[in-house]
């Protein structure tokens, strides 16, 4: 708060806003807050804002966005551009999969649902929302537009601009350095802290995100929401596989140890089990393609056995997330978890 004072006495353009709340409370509510304040100082100063940007406080922000937001918000009510996590020497596999997963989903999914028409939901960092559709999505919830109850208030948010209407864009664009415009952050580090996070995600889009968007629209609109609330169920899909992996591995070695012949698979089995070696080697390859255009042919081999560690967060999160919402269920309050992040200091020094 003292860095926000000062920042702020130094800069007319900058106000600090306290929520009224005493907290804990949601990332939802803090943003309605900011959004009260917006419209105070409309009021105020008898103008309208264009748009608001989104960002979290450890974002490094391209010097191009804001340009690129001021072009693109008159034809869109949402523009995103990609999110890169920076590369974290010190956790090249908790960290790392990040990379890999942001690198596929900016640099296939988004586009690809952009392309089918489905609705874009927001990344929560790196996007901008036209003012006039933020304050008709205000005006449906009581001059709220966030819902302090939502733990993935940003994901929500891009569908429900979908719902009433308005179009959203995913933008990767060249920043004419070699680079591209977009958001870096460092992500959790510790796997506690990866877990804590993605269990958030999971839960606020993929269990809770079901009860309160429902199942609307188109069917490509249908089944980008079924791909975003399939984790709960691929989690139970990977602990099953490793068991039977493992379970397989141990009983090879008994019947080795025996001298005796382990049953032979049936030619269906082994057909199936084919059949999806091939996609697994598809799904990592592709992977692997994504993460090297962004990051480099070293971390798109790291990312191969990076898919193992992503797998397991994955499994323990789903453990996490649906304890969470079974207290929701039963009427507890939801507790927005906030992730621990730091900030790239290198970064920002003179170059």
């Amino acid at each position: 708060m003292a860095e926000v004072v000062q920042i702020a006495a130094e800069d007319q353009r900058i106000l600090p806003v306290l929520s009224s709340q005493p907290g804990p409370t949601t990332k939802g509510d803090c943003l309605n807050s900011i959004w009260a304040a917006m419209r105070r100082q409309e009021a105020a100063q008898g103008f309208r804002f264009k748009a608001i940007v989104l960002h979290d406080a450890e974002d490094v922000v391209h010097p191009a966005e804001i340009r690129l937001f001021d072009a693109m918000i008159d034809r869109f009510d949402l523009v995103q551009i990609p999110v890169f996590p920076l590369v974290d020497r010190n956790s090249r596999w908790v960290a790392g999969h990040y990379c890999d997963e942001f690198a596929e989903a900016h640099g296939k999914y988004l586009t690809v649902r952009e392309a089918v028409g489905a609705a874009m939901p927001s990344a929560g960092v790196g996007c901008a929302f036209s003012r006039d559709c933020m304050g008709r999505i205000a005006a449906k919830q009581g001059d709220a537009p966030f819902d302090p109850a939502c733990l993935t208030e940003d994901y929500e948010l891009g569908l429900r601009v979908g719902e009433l209407g308005g179009q959203g864009v995913f933008v990767r664009m060249p920043d004419g350095h070699g680079g591209t415009v977009c958001t870096r952050e460092y992500f959790p580090a510790r796997l506690d802290a990866a877990v804590k996070q993605k269990a958030r995600w999971m839960t606020g889009i993929a269990l809770a995100g079901w009860d309160r968007m429902g199942w609307h629209g188109s069917l490509t609109e249908r089944w980008m929401r079924l791909r975003d609330r399939r984790s709960p169920l691929a989690a139970i899909i990977l602990c099953v596989g490793y068991v039977a992996i493992l379970l397989y591995g141990i009983v090879s070695l008994a019947h080795w140890w025996e001298g005796t012949a382990a049953q032979p698979f049936s030619e269906s089995l082994m057909t199936l089990l084919l059949v999806n070696g091939l996609l697994l080697l598809w799904r990592i390859g592709m992977r692997c393609v994504f993460v090297t255009r962004f990051y480099g042919w070293r971390e798109g081999m790291r990312s191969i056995p990076r898919n193992f560690v992503a797998n397991i967060i994955t499994i323990m999160a789903a453990r996490r997330a649906v304890s969470h919402y079974a207290r929701i269920r039963r009427g507890a309050k939801p507790v927005w978890e906030k992730t621990s992040h730091h900030f790239p200091e290198e970064l920002v020094q003179p170059t």
